[in-house]
């Protein structure tokens, strides 16, 4: 088998330092560049601040130590260390191997809460030659691929089923149906702490997505997720069982055959602009409950859950297959970064 050696993480890259901060009014759901920060996606701005391949790691919060690989151009917040590898290594392999480090341990060793760079550049790695580090790479991204595939196909599935829902109760919206507001088509509950509970699972959902799995749920029947804090306007349709972060509503539908036209009514509206926050944007109870909306008959609601509920079963099978290629990429992740299974002489 190839020689691994052992380095210090910052004898290996090319670079390892913090994004720079970006003011929260720079930021939108449209613009040229993707933001990115310790939680990963923020929005959209104008300018960037990187171009090429990274690992992207979370410094602060709740997403503290997470890792994410990105490839492109975009903006680097200061809530996300950038790293690069250098010219002998690979930088998707660089990420793998982060990952597997669990870095929130290190957030204590710093002066702040969060990660300190200098620390991390201290890290000790054991990587492999560079031609075994691709060839891991091409293992594991084939996964990552389709995964990201069926994202993207959910994605078309989701703008499919809001075409449909802008056409049914926007441009041809009945004029007599009720005026109302959110409050009569739901309840706005909070969510909880996750901290104290053990792995297990169910999803946890924060404003950035499913954080992490654990023992019980908070909540188990159709809802709509929306933020609290933060990146308001991500807001989340869930069908399964699921806990909901303290940072994150959860919604109790009061009729039949309504969480999907709610979801579609609140996906159509800018609830970054509804902000009750100062220094971090804030949704209420008190907005959310008062939103004006017209109230189609059952019969209406009936008919455009007929129309899209194909799209939703399809989006939930993509889920289930991506669920089971990230556990085939997570069972393999640790034996292909630690060297138990060799790839030397596999022809990739």
């Amino acid at each position: 088998m190839a020689e691994w050696k052992e380095y210090e993480l910052n004898q290996i890259c090319s670079r390892l330092s913090s994004g720079k901060g970006l003011p929260a009014k720079k930021i939108s759901d449209s613009g040229k560049y993707p933001v990115y920060g310790g939680n990963g996606l923020r929005g959209y701005t104008e300018t960037a601040n990187f171009e090429g391949d990274c690992a992207i790691i979370g410094r602060q919060g709740a997403y503290c130590g997470n890792v994410r690989y990105f490839s492109g151009t975009a903006y680097m917040t200061e809530h996300a260390v950038v790293t690069c590898a250098n010219e002998n290594n690979n930088t998707r392999y660089l990420s793998y191997l982060l990952s597997t480090m669990n870095l929130g341990r290190l957030s204590g060793q710093s002066a702040q809460p969060g990660l300190s760079v200098k620390t991390l550049g201290k890290q000790v790695v054991k990587v492999p030659p560079l031609t075994i580090q691709n060839k891991i790479v091409s293992i594991l991204a084939a996964l990552d691929t389709k995964i990201e595939d069926n994202e993207k196909i959910n994605k078309n599935l989701e703008r499919q089923a809001q075409a449909i829902y802008t056409e049914m109760f926007i441009t041809n919206a009945d004029p007599t149906w009720s005026l109302g507001h959110l409050s009569d088509l739901i309840t706005v509950k909070y969510g909880k702490d996750h901290k104290k509970l053990s792995n297990g699972e169910f999803p946890v959902y924060g404003s950035g997505g499913i954080m992490r799995y654990v023992e019980r749920p908070l909540y188990n029947k159709e809802s709509v997720l929306v933020p609290r804090k933060g990146t308001l306007n991500n807001v989340l349709y869930v069908n399964e069982p699921f806990w909901s972060v303290d940072t994150m509503f959860y919604t109790e539908m009061r009729q039949s055959n309504i969480a999907k036209y709610v979801f579609h009514y609140l996906k159509g509206k800018d609830l970054a602009s509804m902000n009750a926050g100062s220094a971090v944007p804030s949704m209420t109870t008190a907005i959310l409950n008062a939103m004006e909306l017209r109230i189609p008959d059952a019969n209406t609601l009936k008919r455009f859950e007929d129309l899209v509920s194909p799209m939703y079963v399809a989006m939930a099978d993509n889920n289930t297959q991506s669920a089971k290629l990230e556990a085939l990429r997570d069972t393999l992740l640790p034996r292909l970064m630690s060297g138990e299974i060799d790839v030397s002489n596999l022809d990739l």
